[in-house]
């Protein structure tokens, strides 16, 4: 007898009065939400303006919905289009089936889109939301348990999953990969958080690392399933993605660290007309009080220039007066002088 273990949900359905919602679909919109709330409170904490990263996030959302379903479907086309199977169901994305390499790349591209048309550096937007998106991946993985699937390999732990029988699983207590999943990426973003805190990271370097501490966890859990998969060398396809995408993670920490170290200023393009504009409305004023000034002063000098002329010429003068007042008395005293003679 089984004494403990989670319990899977009846339905994948959740009702919202008269809509039905599928739990899976329930899940994304929840961390999509969460995701841009919190990165948005991190750029403006770094300098950005509000509402930027939901602006980004309109582009960066769909294209990461289509490269995680891409990476499904391609990687599992089995289950789309083999003998019996309808190919139509690729396009089922509220069944389930999303690859996280697929919509981290093609939500690059999109937020790269995003950020082309904001002016914004993509690392520097990177860096903002990589927390968001480890809580969001937190959140995304319980739309597994709706769903009943991606667990993990029979197991009689306490935590264990029960799975109930359908056409495509069998019965039973497994591993709940989803859980550690979603508990290993809630870590993964707060050592993000305490990271960037204590380290100051930049140009990307947040984003990296977050992306690295998945990969870790990701090659892990990856291992404990028993889904389908492709195989090479004895490992899942999805743990050497893990690998390869964790080694190139790391080298852009070391390089980037060295080529541009410290964190980079946020500017955005709007915030910065605005600013210019201030900027340049200032020295206009300043510019023509000045050129007033200029011109009072010049106004000023000019006429100090003509009172200190005509003192000259009053100096020059008088200091002239005496000689000829000299030569003057000089002259009449003579005429007296011989006046007296004359006498």
């Amino acid at each position: 007898m089984d004494l403990a273990y989670i319990p899977s949900p009846s339905t994948g359905v959740i009702n919202l009065g008269p809509i039905p919602l599928r739990g899976y679909a329930f899940c994304i919109i929840i961390g999509v939400f969460v995701a841009v709330w919190y990165g948005n409170k991190r750029w403006i904490a770094r300098g950005g303006t509000a509402g930027t990263v939901a602006d980004i996030a309109v582009w960066a959302v769909p294209f990461g919905l289509v490269g995680g379903r891409l990476y499904h479907v391609i990687t599992d086309y089995q289950l789309y289009f083999s003998e019996g199977e309808n190919w139509v169901d690729a396009f089922k994305i509220w069944e389930g089936g999303l690859g996280i390499w697929g919509a981290i790349a093609l939500g690059a591209v999109g937020a790269w889109i995003g950020c082309r048309r904001r002016g914004i550096p993509l690392p520097a937007y990177a860096d903002a939301i990589a927390p968001g998106i480890a809580f969001a991946q937190a959140i995304g993985r319980w739309g597994n348990w709706f769903n009943q699937e991606l667990y993990g390999r029979p197991t009689d732990l306490p935590w264990a999953l029960k799975i109930t029988e359908s056409a495509n699983r069998e019965a039973g207590l497994y591993h709940p990969t989803f859980l550690y999943e979603s508990l290993w990426c809630v870590g993964v973003a707060f050592l993000v958080i305490w990271a960037d805190r204590r380290f100051k990271l930049g140009h990307g370097r947040a984003f990296a690392l977050y992306v690295a501490a998945y990969c870790v966890g990701r090659a892990w859990i990856e291992y404990m399933r028993v889904d389908e998969a492709h195989h090479i060398l004895g490992l899942r396809l999805n743990v050497w993605t893990a690998i390869g995408v964790f080694v190139l993670a790391v080298v852009y920490m070391v390089v980037s660290a060295r080529v541009r170290p410290g964190r980079e200023e946020i500017v955005e393009p709007k915030a910065a007309k605005e600013a210019v504009a201030v900027d340049k409305a200032a020295p206009k004023a300043d510019g023509e009080d000045g050129d007033t000034d200029t011109d009072a002063e010049a106004v000023t000098d000019s006429r100090a220039d003509s009172g200190k002329a005509a003192d000259a010429s009053d100096t020059a003068g008088t200091s002239g007066d005496p000689e000829a007042s000299d030569g003057d008395v000089a002259h009449d005293a003579d005429k007296g002088a011989g006046s007296a003679a004359k006498s």
